[in-house]
């Protein structure tokens, strides 16, 4: 909607207006007043309205989820309410529940199977290498050969496909070369 402008006045036919300024300016804001109040009722109807979800199926058999539904559908149209959110109880009840799965899988490893007693973070636990033990020359054949195999063990996942070694390895595991062949002959697999 345009609104015309009056013609241009010229000031010798300039003729003051009847009634004081006040009583315009109040007019002017009794209408501002009524379009804010317009505005602050209407507005939030509309709105409320407008956040409402249908569910609808269209001829094809399509569920469809909207806020606007096409007219031919509108019969049919269901509005979705939110879910309530949940009571303090069913909060009680939710938290009690996470608590025994975290119990639950906190007592079954990798494997699926039970394990004895929870494992400390790798931080807590105490650091030291594997085998704990290096051998001497008085090592007897038979634990040198066990430590040997114990290193072989420790070392076995940080071991690359071309066949080396990860530098992380040598962090967690001691190196035990193989039992002298010339000492522990019968020993040695």
């Amino acid at each position: 909607m345009t609104r015309q402008l009056p013609p241009p006045t010229i000031p010798s036919q300039h003729r003051p207006v009847q009634g004081s300024g006040t009583a315009r300016r109040a007019g002017g804001l009794a209408r501002r007043i009524a379009a804010l109040l317009f505005c602050g009722c209407v507005l939030p109807a509309v709105a409320a309205d407008a956040s409402t979800v249908y569910r609808w199926v269209d001829d094809t058999g399509a569920v469809h989820y909207s806020e606007v539904v096409p007219e031919r559908y509108r019969d049919t149209a269901r509005p979705l309410q939110p879910p309530a959110p949940p009571t303090a109880e069913q909060q009680r009840q939710a938290q009690q529940r996470l608590q025994q799965q975290k119990a639950k899988s906190a007592a079954v490893d990798t494997r699926g199977e039970p394990v004895a007693s929870p494992q400390p973070p790798a931080a807590s636990r105490p650091v030291g290498k594997r085998p704990s033990q290096l051998p001497d020359e008085q090592t007897d054949c038979e634990t040198w050969q066990r430590l040997y195999d114990e290193s072989e063990a420790c070392f076995g996942p940080f071991r690359t496909v071309g066949g080396g070694v990860k530098a992380e390895a040598f962090a967690v595991c001691n190196v035990v070369h193989e039992p002298p062949v010339e000492r522990c002959r019968r020993y040695i697999r």
